[in-house]
This record gives structure tokens, sequence and C-alpha cells, in this order.
């Protein structure tokens, strides 16, 4: 069931953020769509409130419980830029706005970019990792909690890997812009 709401609330996010950028833009309700824009994180509560409700009441942490935390923590990290990407688009489609930022792509202004997404990453990972410790504590039970354990495991060889292959890729090796 958990996982079905995962699944729900990823759904919702990105509809409440239509409704809202489409209130914006295309039907010129800039309050209405503020309203719904900020409305975006209740989605996120939601799915917290559920997952300790199934904890508090006697739940076994399973591998939705860990999704969950994740999911919620990488939420927090990159649901900002994530708004602030489907804003660009939106606005430059449909209110005349300027085109999209686009990240760089070449030189050092790449690596630096890596850097601030691993830096988002590393936050993500930061607040699940809380979530998971949180819902440890709150059950007090080691042999329920196992699962989010495994995941605080998980999300650290996950933020590791991406520290490799991203950032410190691209500060040894940054990438040259093609000759013309």
């Amino acid at each position: 069931m958990l996982v079905g709401l995962i699944i729900a609330c990823e759904v919702a996010f990105w509809v409440v953020l239509a409704a809202g950028l489409i209130a914006r833009y295309p039907l010129r309700r800039p309050r209405v769509g503020a309203a719904l824009l900020l409305a975006v994180p209740l989605v996120d509560v939601v799915l917290l409130v559920a997952t300790m409700i199934d904890l508090r009441s006697g739940g076994t942490a399973t591998l939705a419980h860990g999704l969950a935390a994740a999911y919620l923590g990488f939420s927090v990290a990159f649901g900002h830029s994530m708004v602030r990407w489907a804003d660009q688009r939106f606005a430059h489609r449909f209110a005349g706005g300027p085109p999209p930022v686009k990240p760089p792509r070449y030189g050092w202004a790449r690596t630096r970019h890596e850097w601030r997404e691993w830096g988002k990453a590393l936050l993500g990972w930061a607040v699940a990792c809380a979530l998971l410790v949180g819902g440890i504590v709150l059950v007090g039970d080691p042999d329920r909690t196992r699962e989010l354990e495994a995941w605080i495991g998980r999300l650290s060889l996950v933020i590791v890997v991406w520290l490799v292959f991203w950032p410190l890729y691209y500060t040894i090796f940054p990438k040259r812009e093609p000759r013309r």
C-alpha cells in the first residue's frame, strides 16, 4: 500500500505543479498559481504522515518505508529546482519569458554545476537519513527497523557513487568545448 502512496504522491506532485503553472501562465491567474505552487510540498507531508502512522501502528519497516524516506529527502533537496525548471519552461512557452537557462556544458562552469547538484544530493541524503533514523527511534524495536538501517547504507553508497562519477570526474577531467 505504501508503494502505491509513493507513486500517487509523485503523480500528485506533477499534477499540482502543472495546475499551478497552468493557472499562472495560460489562465493568467498568478495568485491562484502561486497558491497551488505553495501546495506542492503538502504532497510530501501526506506521505510523511502516512509512513509515520504505519510505523507507529505496529508495522514492520519494509522496502517501501525506506523508499518513502528517500523520496522525501530528495524531494526536499531537488523540489525547488524542479519547480524552477518547470516554471522557466512555462514562462517561456506561455508568457513570452526568456528561454530557459540550460546548465553549462563545458569547462569549470560544468564542474561547478556538478558540484552544486551533488550538494543537493548530499542534502537529500542527509534529510532521508534523518528520516530513517527518526523512524528507527520512533519504532524503538531493532527487529522491526532493520530495513530502515539497510536504507541508510544504500543511500550512502548512492551518494558516494554520485560523487565519484560526476563532480570528481568533471573536476579531474573537465569537459572541453569542441574545436570548430
